[in-house]
């Protein structure tokens, strides 16, 4: 019996929920409520309060001049000149970059706010009115996690753009692998799979992609993950280790240039039809790439040479220990100077023609203790591994990275075989009719 009365007591709660529902909606349409105007609010401002005059820095421009031009005192102008250069220096305004001027809507129009658009996102309110105050803001910007994947059937960039992905997620995932991964000899059917951020501006706009969060890579069969981690909080330093924790970073990149492609490899015994087939060794790694492609150093270091010299054309070399220098060949310029320090992955020219070359690349000449080696077949010394102290939050971390990235399904083609359209699956290798 308290069986019955249990089924009886909850279809009258479901019914009572059905008939709240049902008087709540008829009460809601009964209650007329009027449509609040939109307000037109930018920069955290009401525009419809101001007259706007929306423009560009103009070659020429100064922050004076156009301040004056909207009737602003010049003790003000002066102020902002003097006592803000650290929020907004008025010299550094470039050609190019959006500005908005709110002024009073009255007959004298005087400019009561001036905005500068620093980039996309990030702009700096000078505000005339009372006294004068200068500030930084930034714009709601909206973050989204995108996972996407891809097989290589031309290029890693025609298998993310062809998707309609940002071709800086091509960019970003070189970088990461850069150290462990060939790019001039990709291989078809290689894999990949990356998990990363866009970024959207009031929701809407669309404002790039941030750095790759994990990534898996299979390069001849051989499967690469990658997690970013930051593995010094006190500098910031945020390094992309294995799913054993070893540091996919090495002390040198693999090569010089960003997609170029491996024409020829260094070589003492190389013979050439022009000089007769005589011995004419070759103690560089070529890299093929279009004239004006960025040249970046391998390794840190500094500068010991940037100058042009006969067959080596225009070149740069860098001493980076007591060990290890590295020479970059037939330049088009170079972007540094004797003596200077430079970063790996800094550019430190452009790919060009100069000195002996049958087509636009650069030589890359590696030396160990002073003499010339082959890049590619050098143990390279490898950076620094994940502190043992971090490793057990490390690995607490990516098991669930891990996870949601082996659950990246590859996306299908469809190839034609014997007249009969078939739908290839890379995922697991099967072919369903």
């Amino acid at each position: 019996m308290q069986k019955y009365w249990g089924i009886i007591l909850a279809l009258t709660a479901l019914v009572s929920c059905k008939e709240g529902a049902v008087q709540q909606n008829e009460t809601a349409q009964e209650i007329n409520i009027p449509e609040q105007p939109r307000v037109n609010e930018q920069f955290g401002f009401n525009l419809d309060e101001f007259s706007v005059q929306l423009d560009t820095i103009k070659y020429g421009d100064s922050f004076g001049e156009l301040m004056l031009k909207n009737k602003v005192d010049y003790p003000k102008i002066s102020t902002i000149s003097e006592n803000f250069k650290d929020t907004f220096d008025v010299r550094k305004i470039r050609v190019g970059k959006p500005y908005v001027i709110l002024k009073s809507k009255d007959t004298l129009e005087q400019a009561q706010i001036f905005i500068y658009e620093n980039d996309a996102i990030n702009y700096t309110v000078v505000d005339f009115r009372d006294s004068v105050n200068v500030y930084k803001k930034r714009k709601h910007v909206k973050y989204i996690q995108r996972e996407v994947s891809g097989i290589i059937e031309t290029s890693l960039s025609d298998a993310i753009v062809d998707q309609g992905i940002d071709y800086n997620v091509t960019h970003n995932l070189a970088n990461v692998y850069a150290w462990t991964i060939d790019f001039s000899r990709l291989q078809k059917q290689d894999k990949f799979k990356v998990i990363y951020r866009e970024k959207y501006i009031n929701d809407t706009i669309y404002a790039g992609a941030e750095p790759i969060e994990a990534a898996y890579f299979e390069h001849n069969g051989k499967p690469i993950y990658a997690f970013a981690y930051e593995s010094d909080s006190l500098n910031s330093v945020v390094d992309y280790f294995d799913e054993n924790a070893n540091n996919l970073r090495s002390t040198f990149l693999k090569m010089p240039v960003e997609f170029g492609r491996l024409s020829s490899r260094y070589n003492l015994n190389r013979r050439i039809k022009y000089y007769g087939y005589k011995v004419r060794p070759h103690k560089g790694t070529d890299f093929a790439a279009p004239i004006g492609t960025p040249i970046m150093a391998t390794a840190d270091g500094t500068v010991e040479e940037s100058t042009r010299r006969g067959g080596n054309g225009k070149y740069v070399k860098i001493r980076h220990n007591g060990t290890y220098s590295t020479q970059y060949l037939h330049m088009k310029a170079q972007k540094v100077k004797k003596g200077q320090f430079v970063r790996q992955g800094d550019v430190i020219g452009w790919v060009g023609m100069t000195g002996n070359t049958g087509g636009p690349h650069v030589c890359y000449r590696f030396w160990k203790n002073g003499k010339q080696v082959d890049p590619l077949r050098e143990e390279l010394p490898k950076a620094e591994p994940l502190q043992d102290s971090l490793k057990p939050d490390y690995f607490t971390y990516i098991s669930t990275v891990k996870e949601k990235l082996d659950c990246i399904i590859y996306p299908t083609i469809k190839l034609e075989e014997d007249e009969d359209l078939l739908t290839f699956n890379h995922d697991d290798g099967t072919k369903q009719n």
